[in-house]
């Protein structure tokens, strides 16, 4: 296989797991490496960040990003798994709910708040994840979970299922979240339709699908793989000189004034040559974390 380096981003369809998709575009590519950014349910369509190469080194950093998810609640009934894929637990009727209605309880979902993962997720309890536990009928306590929702509003009509976009951070399970909203909403209620738009800082039209990757490759075009410190921009940069870049590639830390912001941050060479990511502490120190193996300093 060819070295292959750069992030992906894929358009995932429908009925294709996370990790389906990730060996999909991998094999396409050529890639010795990849690893994709956030899981999507089989159920879910849209935005998968796949890191190739030496880029998979930055996907832990990209996690932090908001998300953009586009849903379809049907009120009425609730399902074993939260979406369309489960089987029907209860069923209950739909009051009537004007669009003021709506938007006024969707304002009291936004912001900090915590939030129970649901049984049907790939979170892990004694080396099993809880989706294997729940199809074998065992129910787990599970502890609530930081989650912020930035954004949630109606989309078009209060139709039923109901359309609706939420911006949120990492963690956030919208399957949950539509459940809640039923309730709230004086019903029950499931997911007919998920579908993540974008990821922080990605923007939705920079997305293809597996097809248009296919014909790319086809046509004898390269794909279009974005290079891997586009997804840390929420990071500080910090630049170094050719002395102390090869410092840092041989695992040294090296004093860098201009170094001013503690924690996480994107280290460049000469020339604006991405070198992977460090930490830098108190003391204007620059420490290396992971760094690119491709990385070159003259």
């Amino acid at each position: 296989m060819d070295t292959v380096n750069g992030i992906f981003l894929l358009d995932k369809p429908a009925g294709l797991s996370s990790n389906g998709a990730l060996q999909r575009v991998r094999r396409l590519l050529r890639a010795r490496k990849a690893g994709h950014v956030g899981s999507l349910d089989p159920l879910a369509t849209g935005m998968l960040p796949i890191c190739l190469g030496e880029a998979t080194k930055v996907a832990g950093d990209m996690l932090s990003g908001r998300k953009l998810y586009r849903f379809d609640l049907q009120l009425g009934s609730r399902t074993t798994t939260g979406d369309v894929e489960g089987e029907e637990l209860e069923s209950a009727p739909v009051p009537a709910l004007s669009a003021a209605v709506i938007e006024r309880t969707l304002q009291h979902f936004t912001g900090a708040q915590q939030q129970v993962p649901p049984m049907y997720s790939a979170l892990k309890r004694d080396g099993q994840p809880l989706y294997r536990l729940a199809r074998a009928g065992i129910q787990v306590e599970r502890a609530p979970r930081n989650i912020e929702i930035h954004v949630l509003r109606l989309r078009g009509e209060p139709d039923n299922p109901l359309k609706l976009e939420v911006l949120c951070s990492k963690g956030t399970y919208v399957r949950t979240l539509g459940e809640d909203l039923a309730l709230a909403l004086g019903t029950v209620g499931h997911l007919v339709q998920l579908r993540r738009a974008s990821v922080e800082p990605f923007s939705e039209d920079a997305m293809q699908s597996l097809e248009e990757l296919e014909r790319q490759l086809s046509a004898g075009r390269s794909a279009q793989l974005l290079p891997a410190d586009t997804g840390l921009q929420h990071l500080p940069a910090v630049q170094l000189d050719a002395a102390q870049a090869r410092r840092l590639l041989h695992g040294q830390s090296v004093a860098v004034e201009s170094a001013t912001a503690c924690g996480r941050v994107r280290l460049y060479g000469p020339q604006h040559t991405f070198l992977g990511m460090g930490e830098s502490d108190l003391q204007h120190r620059v420490h290396p974390r992971r760094l690119f193996a491709a990385a070159d300093v003259p």
